[in-house]
């Protein structure tokens, strides 16, 4: 785990895009956010409220993968700047098996509220009771393009799932990249969450929302145009570092899931071009190398109301 000062302060990456984007001032004025945390307080009530958070890490063989993590109020417990997770993913899952001493980056979020927190650290524990993190890092985000809805729990989920990885065949399978069904769940979504990892600053999940339709398929690729946010550009930042990434979509109305593990890569265009919704001139364009489908999650939900920062999609 990185030590220095330097942890607290943003990396080259982050810096990059910041200029770039032209907001590196507005950008400068929110490294406080990225001091030593101390998960207490207002930050420790908001984590003991939910039910739903999103882990991003490496599997046993260093893929990077992004996994839903469920459980019942007082799952996640903070303590000091240590977070124990009271409650592990499913068993078919790729993180069902976690290495401990990486490093793992976490959100928790509430949908009804429109709430997120992040927490980044290193996993100090991984057992079949859960986990924990020494976060480096920890703090909250705005609630642009979070869509509303309300969950409720459902017994005996089916926890089935397939592996498709870069030879095509895994698990029985012998099929390769998205399949049909994977493609519709994609083309529906208006969630998603995106983990990425520094080399040596850590591993971070971010939410994406948007219209349904706002992450575009090509092939076997993805693409989604970046809208404005809080100008820290965590994810984006990694991205220019380390092109290693992972998405997580969820069909909240089923339960179903879609996990992607392979790159990343940040592209720069003429703002208010073909696909670009938020007229950033950014968009991320990224290439699966392995495919986790089936598993499914215990709860189901209702939309209650789709966020007012939604961008009108540019065709």
């Amino acid at each position: 785990m990185t030590t220095t000062t330097t942890l607290h302060r943003f990396h080259p990456g982050e810096l990059e895009v910041q200029r770039r984007a032209g907001v590196a001032r507005e950008a400068a004025r929110l490294e406080g956010m990225l001091a030593a945390p101390r998960l207490d307080g207002g930050a420790a009530n908001f984590l003991a409220q939910r039910e739903f958070a999103v882990l991003t890490a490496h599997d046993a063989a260093g893929r990077l993968w992004t996994s839903p993590l469920l459980g019942p109020m007082g799952f996640l417990e903070a303590r000091g700047s240590t977070l124990d997770v009271h409650g592990v993913v499913p068993s078919a899952d790729p993180l069902a098996v976690l290495p401990v001493g990486q490093e793992a980056g976490l959100i928790a979020i509430e949908f009804a509220i429109r709430r997120r927190f992040r927490v980044n650290g290193t996993v100090t524990r991984a057992d079949a009771h859960g986990l924990a993190i020494d976060a480096d890092q920890a703090y909250g985000n705005c609630p642009a393009y979070i869509q509303q809805r309300v969950f409720e729990r459902i017994e005996r989920p089916e926890q089935t799932g397939s592996m498709v990885g870069d030879d095509g065949a895994e698990s029985g399978e012998t099929r390769g990249g998205l399949t049909d069904e994977a493609r519709s769940l994609v083309r529906r979504s208006d969630t998603f969450f995106l983990g990425t990892v520094h080399p040596e600053r850590g591993a971070d999940t971010s939410h994406k929302g948007g219209l349904p339709g706002f992450v575009r398929i090509e092939g076997d690729e993805l693409w989604w145009p970046d809208y404005a946010g809080n100008n820290m550009f965590n994810s984006l930042g990694n991205i220019t570092a380390n092109p290693e990434a992972s998405l997580l979509f969820a069909d909240f109305a089923t339960g179903r899931t879609l996990q992607l593990s392979g790159t990343a890569e940040l592209q720069w265009f003429a703002p208010g071009s073909a696909g670009d919704d938020g007229d950033t001139g950014r968009r991320v364009r990224f290439r699966p190398s392995a495919v986790f489908a089936g598993a499914a999650l215990p709860i189901r939900s209702f939309h209650a109301g789709s966020s007012a920062h939604n961008p009108r999609l540019k065709k």
